[in-house]
């Protein structure tokens, strides 16, 4: 691929698998109803951070960035699947996500827990499918053990029924930190991961970005839990202070805010860290680091 700016990548891998990834949905055998509330709230928006994690870990390695496309769009499929699910009555009760009604509040709850499910197995149709002559058969093995552990008990899931745990409870920060790990690092760790798995990258290079990704998932939760508090409605499209309102422990309500930053800026230098010891062209995976460590939405 050469040498590329992190402007450039991040906008046409983007667009790339906005594309994708609705297309994917068209090509559905399936009511209109479920394929509309799939469609609805993978076109909310948001920064694609993950597929753009399994984009910039292939371009690392020198590889074709193309080859990635299916486990890219799997993985923001599991994660949107998450909002769609975080969002109901039963679990956060949130109106707006984005700066958008929630999916159950246009297609009510029962299709958006359909939609939910739709998507989360769809995901393991689409890896499992995936006909690049690059891709192994051991390649995808590895991709569907990875991803299921992360999106599941072990990891995503784990992470979210601990979190519900902890409403009106006053966590440690070890507690807190395993909330986070789960509910939020598993499933970019998983990214990073899945493009290394589709690059043949060695147990050493394996090791080195589950690191980084351990670091870059509690970052970005940190900043998460820093936005809620700083951030407006227009920035994170949903209402400030919810995790007050919700009684949830965060980073700044353990550490205060100016801990949390701190906190912050070390898990960052970290994640780095991590990057450094992989002996790859990490420009496009430092970049998206800083980005996740400022964001905006």
């Amino acid at each position: 691929m050469g040498t590329v700016s992190f402007d450039h990548f991040s906008k046409e891998y983007k667009a790339i698998i906005e594309t994708e990834i609705i297309e994917y949905v068209n090509k559905l055998e399936a009511p209109a109803v479920v394929k509309k509330a799939m469609a609805y709230s993978l076109e909310a928006g948001g920064k694609r951070i993950r597929p753009l994690l399994v984009f910039a870990v292939l371009e690392a390695f020198g590889k074709n960035l193309r080859c990635g496309i299916p486990a890219a769009a799997a993985i923001e499929m599991i994660h949107t699947y998450s909002l769609i699910h975080d969002d109901l009555p039963a679990m956060d009760d949130d109106d707006l996500r984005r700066g958008k009604p929630t999916n159950h509040k246009v297609f009510g709850e029962a299709v958006a827990v359909l939609a939910g499910d739709a998507l989360l197995t769809y995901s393991f149709q689409l890896v499992s499918g995936m006909n690049d002559p690059e891709v192994t058969a051991q390649m995808k093995l590895d991709l569907v053990s990875e991803i299921a552990k992360s999106a599941g008990a072990e990891g995503m899931v784990g992470g979210q029924v601990a979190d519900m745990e902890g409403e009106d409870k006053r966590l440690t920060l070890q507690e807190l930190e395993y909330i986070h790990e789960h509910k939020t690092g598993k499933l970019l760790t998983a990214s990073i991961l899945s493009g290394a798995i589709l690059s043949g990258a060695n147990e050493e290079q394996l090791q080195h970005l589950r690191d980084f990704g351990y670091h870059l998932g509690l970052a970005f939760q940190i900043r998460d839990d820093i936005l809620d508090i700083e951030g407006s409605v227009e920035l994170i499209g949903k209402p400030v202070g919810s995790d007050e309102e919700n009684h949830k422990s965060t980073y700044p309500s353990l550490l205060t805010l100016q801990g949390a930053k701190e906190k912050l800026d070390q898990h960052i230098g970290l994640a780095h860290a991590s990057l450094g010891k992989t002996a790859l062209q990490t420009g496009l995976l430092n970049e998206l680091t800083d980005l996740i460590a400022t964001r905006d939405h």
